[in-house]
Order: structure tokens, then sequence, then C-alpha cells
């Protein structure tokens, strides 16, 4: 899971919130949820909010997740900081299999991964077999229990990532701060899309700068 850098909403949902009377609006009668997506897509870098997955602006390869749900909080049904994009999640099959907003659906999270204030990147590590874990208990059990985060596809695509990361440490090393820093930057720098499941290897280089 990676920080989000909110941008600017779209103008479309904008005027659609501020369309009188107040009552006559809500998520389901705004039009222009394509130009929607797009936002969320360019914003996020084309990666799912909560797994790192690719997703693309269009409705058969994304979904706007409500950070916090329609049904408990209209009240944020139409305010962009709640709205994020996430992948289908494993939509259609059985739960155990589900992830993401898919498996989410109503509940609740206790970190916000647009919310600067709530620091996300320092809330979760990651295993050497993938696994993504937090310090917090809280949290930690709404990886697996509400996101299902260690879903064994997700595990091994994690795995993947860091399994490069370390093929190229152990080839190269010993490994000057100046080369990893470069190595940093190609999973980081850019407006373009980024690699997929990429906070992996940027958790992993960065504690080797700590040190």
């Amino acid at each position: 899971m990676r920080a989000i850098t909110k941008g600017p909403e779209p103008n479309s949902l904008t005027a659609h919130r501020l369309t009188r009377p107040r009552h006559t609006v809500d998520y389901d009668n705004y039009g222009d949820k394509d130009t929607l997506r797009n936002a969320l897509v360019v914003e996020q870098r084309g990666l799912c909010c909560y797994c790192m997955g690719r997703i693309r602006p269009n409705v058969d390869a994304m979904k706007i997740e409500h950070w916090q749900c329609q049904s408990r909080y209209p009240q944020l049904q139409l305010d962009y900081r709640n709205l994020l994009g996430a992948c289908l999640g494993g939509e259609g099959q059985p739960s155990c299999l589900q992830h993401c907003d898919t498996r989410k659906q109503d509940l609740d999270l206790l970190w916000n991964p647009a919310d600067a204030a709530h620091a996300i990147e320092a809330r979760v590590r990651y295993l050497p077999d993938g696994t993504i874990k937090s310090n917090d208990e809280v949290f930690d059990a709404q990886l697996n229990e509400v996101l299902n985060l260690n879903l064994a596809i997700l595990k091994n695509n994690r795995k993947r990532v860091l399994d490069a990361l370390l093929f190229w440490w152990r080839k190269k090393k010993p490994v000057p701060r100046r080369q990893i820093e470069r190595e940093l930057n190609k999973f980081t720098n850019g407006n373009g899309e980024l690699t997929e499941y990429c906070q992996v290897a940027v958790w992993w280089l960065q504690r080797k700068l700590r040190r």
C-alpha cells in the first residue's frame, strides 16, 4: 500500500455537488463517472489504492471506492477526498478469493492511503514471502480480514518484485548509497504509470538508505 496524493477533483463532480436543490443530488445520479475514473487512475499512477495491482480508467477494469461507505456516510458520497480507485478485487468469486474494495464492502478501515495525516507507508511493512504486515494490531487484522491483502496471488506478486530486487542487490553488492538512490528513483519518479506492487521495492530500498 502506498500513499496517494489527491489532485483537484473533476469540474463535473464539483458542479454536480453544487446542483440545487441539494436533496436531489447523490453519487448514483452523477453522470460523469468516466472522468472521475480517469482522475483517480492518473493520481494513483495506474495502481489500485489497496493492493497496488494495475487499474485502467474504465468500468470493467476498476471500481470507484468510497473509503467511508455510502450507506453509513452519505454526506461523503460526493467528497473527492473520500473517493479512490480500486481494482475489481475478484468480483464474482467466493469471498475467500475477493480482496480490496470488493472484499471490504461497507466495512471501515483505520487508515486511508489518501490522507497524508495517516502516513500509510509508515504503517505497513513486507516480509520476504510477500506478506504485508502492520505493527498496529487493529490495522494488521484489517489488512487480512477486511482487505484480504495476503491472498496467495497478491503475496506472490509482491514476492516477485522483492525477489527481482534482491537478485539485483546480490549481483551488485556492495551497493553504494548513490546507486540505491538511483534504483529507488526507478520506482518513484515521473508522472506516468508505476510498476505494479512497486511499494514493496520502495519500502525495502528506503530501509537500506536509513541504515
